[in-house]
């Protein structure tokens, strides 16, 4: 019988084929045979303790001029499918959370659900990789303006960023002094006259490294893929992300990246973390994607890699190393 993969994914129809994982994902799971279902955001439920969803079959095709094919949506019982893969972007709201714990109904079903849906709850993309101090620079996570304006002036030179965001959004560069750095602090944690609601924020030192790229690092089953892309900022631009202009190179792993990864890399294969992103600038991680990383595309491209095929080998290869 012909194994099933579902994706929960952002719309499909909106995204860009040439570097979207997702998507490299869903036509390698083609490639293989796999039974391909779609879902969205609001699909999912549970009846009488059961996980269900409202799937449609899909069928992909690598061409921009029409890349997918949907049928109608039937509600299924998730436990019915082999693989799960959990590829809805941040933010990490309630919606987001609420959709983990229906997946995990199904993972305890038997069904193997990427990634593990108790790691997407509990690992902050930024405040996880302040689980491994010794790979960062310093870093701060606090709420409190007069904590972050002290980092500011320790450090004369810091990145200050929300914990929920992705593609470079919401991110400021300050230097201290800098008259501005308190209209971007009531940006980014806002909250009630008196501090009541504020969000918490995260301040890095600023790496000087980033003109030599952001590495994304992808990490499979623990282990890293041997080459990462650098995200190079352009023009005046300080940040790499791609969503915000970056242009991406390929480059081998350094032997400092090489350690990184095995530094993070056990924690990730305990936690059910299967498919990762880490972010790294110069020497320094500076987060660890855990949602929907990306990049696959680019370095498939780029060094005759198939990422996608990688990622399922290990799927695959899961039950026996039960």
């Amino acid at each position: 019988m012909p194994r099933s993969v579902a994706v929960l994914m952002d719309p499909i129809s909106s995204i860009k084929i040439a570097k979207d994982t997702t998507f490299a994902l869903l036509l390698e799971a083609a490639r293989r045979d796999y039974r391909l279902y779609y879902m969205e955001q609001g699909d999912l439920a549970l009846r009488d303790g059961a996980p269900w969803a409202r799937l449609r079959p899909l069928t992909v095709k690598d061409d921009p001029s029409g890349w997918f094919t949907l049928g109608d949506a039937r509600w299924t019982d998730l436990r019915e499918l082999d693989v799960v893969l959990m590829r809805k972007d941040p933010p990490v709201d309630a919606q987001f959370l609420y959709d983990t714990m229906v997946l995990d109904v199904a993972q305890h079903g038997g069904v193997q659900v990427i990634n593990d849906p108790q790691a997407l709850r509990d690992c902050n993309e930024k405040i996880f990789a302040m689980h491994f101090p010794q790979c960062m620079a310093p870093t701060l996570v606090a709420r409190d303006p007069a904590e972050l304006r002290r980092f500011v002036a320790e450090h004369g030179d810091a990145v200050l960023k929300p914990l929920d965001g992705m593609g470079g959004r919401g991110i400021f560069r300050v230097q201290s002094g800098d008259k501005n750095l308190n209209s971007m602090l009531e940006t980014l944690i806002a909250g009630g006259p008196h501090g009541e609601g504020r969000h918490f924020a995260m301040a890095q030192k600023f790496i000087p490294q980033i003109s030599a790229g952001d590495k994304r690092i992808l990490m499979i089953d623990g282990e890293p893929v041997p080459y990462a892309l650098a995200r190079i900022p352009q023009g005046d631009e300080f940040r790499g992300n791609l969503a915000a202009g970056g242009r991406g190179e390929g480059v081998p792993l350094s032997d400092r990246d090489r350690w990184i990864a095995a530094e993070i890399g056990p924690e990730l294969r305990r936690r059910g973390l299967r498919f990762v992103g880490l972010d790294v600038i110069g020497d320094y991680l500076t987060e660890i994607n855990v949602t929907s990383p990306t990049c696959a595309r680019e370095l498939d491209h780029q060094f005759g890699l198939n990422i996608a095929g990688m990622l399922f080998d290990a799927i695959e290869s899961r039950p026996s190393q039960a």
